[in-house]
């Protein structure tokens, strides 16, 4: 990864954070993107370049890879790992908690996949990787609003996937199961956080999809928890 420009969303997330430690020893050019300034803002460094960002607002997002470009030169990595959760009956959830979930889950996926791909192919090489989750995937209970987004983001990843390969990029999506982060204080479902998985999973997942064999494309990467797997 020496040299590596990689754009991480959700950088002061869990699986973001977890992934930033990671790939901070490696000689990698980090931009980290998130929405807290705070935290952000201790992260910066000589090769880390950190841009408070609002997925949602499509030039935002351009300011981020616009500054990532002027800063590093170009992008060769982007890891979405950004997103929020809003579980509920299907008619309990109100007009605004579909807007929420499909601007930050969805929209906010396409802006940065859109954004990277367009400085990638400059290089005629990259590779996104979009954190969708095991709900992407399989349906649950309570979850209507949140896989409608996590669907759809599956869905615009491969249509892109399928443009995209003749400029040498390559889409990885990984469904991972529920995994043990700041993501679940807000979410009102009662589950078993003891029982998930770790960030350091995740990422190690994340790691071997990025350092695999240039001729190899990791399109999936499924797991999930020994106690709720979905099959």
């Amino acid at each position: 990864m020496e040299n590596k420009v990689v754009v991480i969303v959700g950088a002061t997330g869990g699986i973001g954070s977890a992934l930033t430690q990671k790939l901070a020893p490696t000689g990698a050019k980090l931009v980290l993107a998130g929405r807290n300034t705070d935290k952000l803002a201790n992260l910066a460094g000589e090769d880390v370049l950190a841009v408070a960002t609002d997925i949602t607002d499509p030039q935002q997002v351009d300011n981020l890879f616009t500054q990532a470009v002027d800063r590093f030169g170009k992008v060769d990595v982007l890891i979405n790992a950004a997103g929020a959760g809003v579980m509920k009956q299907y008619n309990k959830l109100t007009p605004e908690d579909l807007d929420f979930m499909l601007d930050v889950n969805l929209k906010g996926s396409f802006y940065t996949t859109q954004a990277a791909a367009k400085a990638m192919k400059e290089n005629r090489s990259g590779h996104i990787c979009n954190v969708v989750g095991i709900l992407g995937k399989h349906p649950m209970t309570m979850a209507s609003a949140y896989c409608a987004a996590k669907y759809g983001v599956v869905g615009f990843s491969k249509c892109m996937a399928d443009e995209l390969k003749r400029y040498g990029i390559k889409i990885t999506l990984f469904y991972f199961g529920g995994v043990d982060t700041p993501f679940w204080d807000n979410v009102s479902l009662k589950v078993d956080r003891k029982k998930m998985l770790s960030p350091q999973t995740a990422v190690d997942a994340i790691w071997f999809a990025l350092n695999a064999e240039p001729q190899a494309i990791p399109m999936e990467i499924n797991i999930q928890p020994e106690s709720h797997m979905f099959l």
